[in-house]
């Protein structure tokens, strides 16, 4: 008997929203201080469902060039137009519209992500299973970003005491070593990593060497956000993993960076590298090199934050990411399930298929500024 072939799914609508959501502490790293998370997040319909993907671009080129003005220009004028209208029986088919255009891969993403979460609901099954993940919950560890000693003491505790599986500091020169033996002389068995968001530079080799004595699980992209040389030539020099971050934007970048041996841990970022299906390339890539790889935050929303959730349960993810509670940035979310860690443990939502949330629809219209519906 011939099995019913599965029709895909039809994009017949799509609406994108400017959001904003204040932080409840301001959020610090070396290139500049976040007070509130704005993000544009795009809504597929279709067939009686609706996939969500939350852009995680910057409104400057901060974190890396790509703005919020430029991607929505993007998708507005190049990527919706050849979308809507159309059915896809898979998110692979995606790769012909998407792959053509140079960069812009957090606009791809938002859309890629989107689709993703259409097609497990039109499965009926959750994202970590179309995915192809094995776990029920996830490790996680907290990001806490430049403050004070005494602050960053204070909020270390909290972490530990909350179960957290790792600290993660953010720093930058001048506010390193010091830091770090403090914060190492009171918790000296935590697993402590760095984050130094670009800030140092090949002749700071020395200062980076120092941070051996700290017994710090990896430093994340010390030098240049396009850079994988220096980092090559550095790490041969440091005992300390370092964990590329910005600098791999595709699996060609990681298998350039594994290689030369610029990095011995991965983050991945499915915002930075493109979508799910270039993030599962960098995953697989690192695990054919033994290579751990975690799963970066990018200050999500509900949103956001379950996309990452469901990408952390792939095998290879095997060190805490930054999917942390989201009441640690927010004193309300735009999803009505509370997405919190228990013990260092993130369970995956799974609040129906998909991505497993619901949206919060009344709050978000009162914390979106802008919104645009598109059609064929």
């Amino acid at each position: 008997m011939t099995q019913p072939q599965f029709p895909g799914i039809r994009i017949d609508a799509a609406e994108i929203r400017i959001v904003h959501l204040p932080l409840l502490t301001p959020f610090v790293i070396s290139t500049g201080t976040m007070t509130d998370k704005i993000f544009p997040l795009l809504t597929l319909r279709g067939d009686g469902l609706e996939g969500f993907g939350e852009g995680v671009m910057d409104i400057l080129p901060d974190y890396l060039e790509e703005t919020q003005a430029g991607s929505l220009a993007f998708l507005e004028q190049a990527i919706l137009p050849q979308i809507l209208g159309r059915s896809f029986a898979s998110p692979a088919e995606l790769a012909a519209i998407l792959d053509p255009w140079r960069g812009h891969r957090m606009a791809k993403a938002m859309v890629e992500m989107a689709v993703w979460d259409m097609w497990a609901k039109a499965l009926n099954i959750p994202l970590t299973a179309a995915l192809g993940g094995t776990r029920e919950a996830v490790e996680v560890g907290v990001s806490l970003g430049i403050a004070d000693i005494p602050t960053t003491l204070e909020r270390v505790a909290t972490a530990v005491e909350g179960g957290y599986r790792r600290v993660k500091l953010k720093i930058r020169r001048g506010h390193d070593l010091e830091l770090l033996a403090a914060v190492r002389n009171a918790f000296p068995t935590i697993k402590l990593t760095v984050d130094a968001n670009t800030d140092y530079r090949l002749p700071d080799l020395p200062l980076l060497k120092t941070m051996d004595q700290f017994g710090l699980d990896y430093i994340e992209q010390p030098l240049a956000f396009d850079d994988i040389d220096d980092h090559s030539r550095i790490q041969r020099h440091l005992l300390t993993a370092i964990c590329l971050d910005e600098s791999i934007r595709s699996a060609t970048d990681a298998r350039k960076a594994l290689v030369a041996e610029a990095a011995r841990v991965i983050n991945i970022k499915v915002g930075r590298v493109g979508g799910f299906g270039p993030a599962r390339a960098i995953h697989d890539l690192c695990a054919a090199f033994d290579v751990p790889v975690w799963c970066g935050g990018m200050l999500e929303s509900g949103i956001g934050r379950a996309h990452n959730i469901h990408l952390a349960s792939l095998p290879n993810f095997s060190k805490p990411g930054d999917t942390s509670s989201a009441s640690r940035y927010f004193k309300r979310d735009i999803v009505e399930q509370q997405l919190e860690a228990v013990g260092g443990l993130m369970p995956i939502p799974r609040h129906g298929p998909g991505l497993g949330v619901t949206l919060d629809r009344p709050y978000l219209d009162s914390v979106t500024s802008q919104r645009q519906d598109f059609r064929p």
